[in-house]
């Protein structure tokens, strides 16, 4: 059934209008997004299908090309539109770093890095360098791994923070599983690299552990 033949209050976008985004369920919203559905599977039951099928929106979202264009309805360009859409909200997340605002707490920093790492299918080891304001001088992914983690080098990390000549640096790196707790081995590297970076001055606040919907800080959990 197309869109404009569906009772007016079950449309999404209608729905959207009248009530806000917030009241449409995860299908209504992909709905709103396919704009149409496949011969034979309107757009509400393709978007319920694909809700399923990749086990919900973040995993629809976070899918690789392929898989995305192997499911009949789809193609590059849906594809292309989601990725446009997922960048335009780490873009907004990271808006206020990008202007030079101070981190003035943990929450600012969960926020910006689960934009950023909250969706990635390997392990990502970053830092956020920062001055002596704790104003963002740079985001940058310093080394990637596959799923089971990534080597990471003190050295290398040491001599990117100098050249950034940065106060102060947070780790933080995602655990694909989707389970934030951290490891054994990710407090002892954090012990490492306060270490190496104390004997040039610069400070480490704090390392975290980026799950699916979940950040957890070493420095709050006293593991620093």
């Amino acid at each position: 059934m197309p869109n404009t033949d569906w009772p007016t209050d079950e449309r999404p976008r209608e729905r959207l209008l009248a009530h806000g985004a917030a009241s449409l369920s995860d299908a209504e919203l992909l709905a709103i997004f396919l704009r149409t559905g496949t011969a034979g599977m309107p757009v509400m039951a393709l978007a319920r299908h694909l809700t399923e099928a990749f086990g919900g929106l973040r995993g629809l979202m976070t899918a690789s090309r392929r898989q995305f264009c192997d499911v009949k309805g789809l193609g590059t360009a849906k594809y292309a539109q989601v990725q446009a859409a997922m960048e335009m909200a780490r873009r907004v997340m990271d808006e206020p770093l990008r202007q030079g605002d101070p981190l003035r707490s943990p929450e600012d920093t969960r926020r910006f890095l689960c934009s950023r790492l909250g969706t990635y299918p390997h392990e990502v080891f970053s830092g956020l360098f920062l001055d002596n304001r704790h104003r963002v001088i740079r985001y940058q992914e310093l080394f990637r791994g596959t799923i089971d983690g990534a080597a990471v080098y003190p050295r290398e990390v040491v001599r990117q923070a100098l050249e950034f000549n940065a106060a102060a640096v947070i780790f933080a790196h995602n655990h694909p599983s989707g389970v934030a707790e951290p490891s054994q081995s990710d407090i002892s590297l954090t012990k490492r690299l306060k270490e190496a970076l104390g004997l040039v001055d610069i400070r480490v606040l704090d390392h975290m552990v980026v799950g699916h919907g979940e950040v957890i800080s070493l420095a709050e959990r006293g593991l620093m």
